[in-house]
């Protein structure tokens, strides 16, 4: 099992170890050998028979390439925004426009989110403009741009092929890691289709190549959903045992 580096897990980083270590917990418990290790650390991921990774790396993801992981390298790769944007249009997912009249989400496009400096949201054109050069600056050259879209914010969460999926409001408890939920404001609650959300986020899980994936969408009152976010193996904490569980049926199988 291949714990994230730090810098990926920002507000999250024990988090992330707990969601590994219950997975581990179980594998244990039917009588596997489980061994954790940091990305960042010397290993021979080769003597294993199979592979968890939450590792983003580049230098993890060349090691684990031909070797047998969940989340696959070439998956864990198309997570980085505008990889995952293309195949987002390409399978026909629901999006947030390009433009609209409620402002716009600037995104790092390369890589995850790694700081609350690689999200940011821009109230007008000048606005974003401003901060697209605040990104170059930076170095980020790759980036993403969509119209904010009112709604509910829901987190998601699954695990392909094993029917686990779940999904929250964060407002509803509070729990953030950037707090840009709060821009959509508290939860309405507007009804949905759950069955067509996991459906969704199952064919997406398929096209990017993960198995444990979780994302975010934001439902509008009419019930249509557009999906901002989609990211793989998340921390869980709002289903860790659930999650755990699946994760570790889904190895075993």
């Amino acid at each position: 099992m291949i714990q994230r580096a730090e810098r990926f897990s920002p507000n999250s980083v024990e988090k992330d170890k707990a969601i590994l270590e219950t997975v581990g917990a179980k594998l244990m418990a039917a009588g596997h050998q489980v061994d954790l290790v940091s990305e960042e650390a010397e290993y021979a991921p080769e003597q294993y028979d199979r592979i968890m990774t939450m590792g983003r790396l580049p230098e993890t993801l060349a090691k684990l390439q031909t070797l047998n992981t969940i989340n696959s390298s070439d998956g864990i790769k198309n997570c980085a925004r505008c990889k995952l944007e293309e195949i987002m249009r390409r399978t026909g997912m629901p999006m947030p426009p390009r433009e609209g009249v409620h402002g716009y989400w600037l995104k790092r496009g390369d890589a995850a989110a790694q700081s609350k400096g690689d999200v940011q949201f821009a109230a007008t054109k000048a606005e974003l403009e401003q901060k697209i050069e605040e990104f170059k600056a930076r170095g980020i050259t790759e980036y993403t741009v969509s119209a904010h879209v009112p709604g509910d914010l829901v987190k998601f969460y699954g695990v392909a092929g094993t029917g686990f999926f779940r999904y929250y409001y964060p407002t509803d408890d509070g729990d953030t890691k950037f707090g840009d939920e709060q821009r959509n404001g508290a939860a309405r609650h507007y009804p949905f289709m759950i069955e067509t959300l996991q459906a969704c986020a199952e064919q997406l899980a398929k096209a990017v190549g993960i198995s444990v994936y979780g994302g975010d969408c934001i439902v509008d009152e009419k019930g249509a959903y557009s999906i901002i976010d989609f990211n793989d193996w998340p921390s869980f904490s709002r289903c860790r045992e659930e999650a755990a569980f699946a994760i570790a049926k889904l190895i075993k199988n």
